[in-house]
């Protein structure tokens, strides 16, 4: 009898112990395939498109790739064609002015048109972004907020202990609209670096 009732035990806890082993399997089979379909998501929602021009020019001019895809992410969702209400045009939406200022910077003469082009808009972008980044110590976020607010503005920041105590960065943005433009794009670069950080070269 004493021994039937040892058997029994020994059968149920063989039994608790596999079934245990059953739940952690699936579990780990769901929170792979759970993983695995939000990583699809986000790789259709951040895809990586104009890879080759991407890679060309961010190492011409000294750029990291995974900026690159956060600004054409936010400025366009990759629209070639589109304009905004303040003129700025294409993937990277450039705006003629500043496209005339670059173009005294790579010896070119190209029409505004020519931010239409993919190829051109890219180029042009990283050129940008070269020389802001030069410009403001290699600091991101700072680079950053003068693609969008300009160079003069972000300047006249810093020189604003309360918004940049060390002259050089920017604690705080005072202007809303850029600040939230930033933390889109850097939230756009977080992403393409967790997603693809093999493929991307960080310069």
């Amino acid at each position: 009898m004493g021994k039937a009732m040892k058997t029994e035990k020994g059968r149920r806890a063989i039994g608790a112990v596999k079934n245990t082993v059953i739940v952690v399997c699936l579990a780990t089979v769901i929170i792979s395939a759970t993983f695995f379909a939000v990583r699809s998501i986000l790789k259709a929602e951040f895809p990586m498109k104009y890879q080759d021009k991407i890679s060309l020019y961010a190492e011409t001019y000294g750029v990291p790739e995974d900026l690159l895809y956060g600004v054409i992410h936010t400025e366009s969702g990759y629209d070639e064609k589109a304009k905004s209400h303040a003129g700025a045009i294409g993937l990277t939406q450039i705006t003629p002015e500043t496209f005339l200022w670059l173009q005294t910077k790579t010896g070119e003469t190209l029409p505004e048109e020519a931010l239409y082009d993919a190829d051109t808009s890219v180029k042009y972008c990283a050129v940008f972004y070269g020389l802001l980044l030069k410009e403001f110590g290699g600091d991101e976020k700072t680079a950053i907020a003068a693609y969008h607010a300009g160079r003069g503005q972000v300047n006249a920041w810093l020189r604003d202990p309360d918004i940049s105590p060390d002259g050089k960065t920017l604690v705080n943005i005072p202007e809303s609209e850029t600040k939230k433009y930033v933390e889109k794009v850097q939230r756009a670069v977080s992403i393409y670096d967790k997603l693809y950080k093999k493929e991307l070269n960080k310069i």
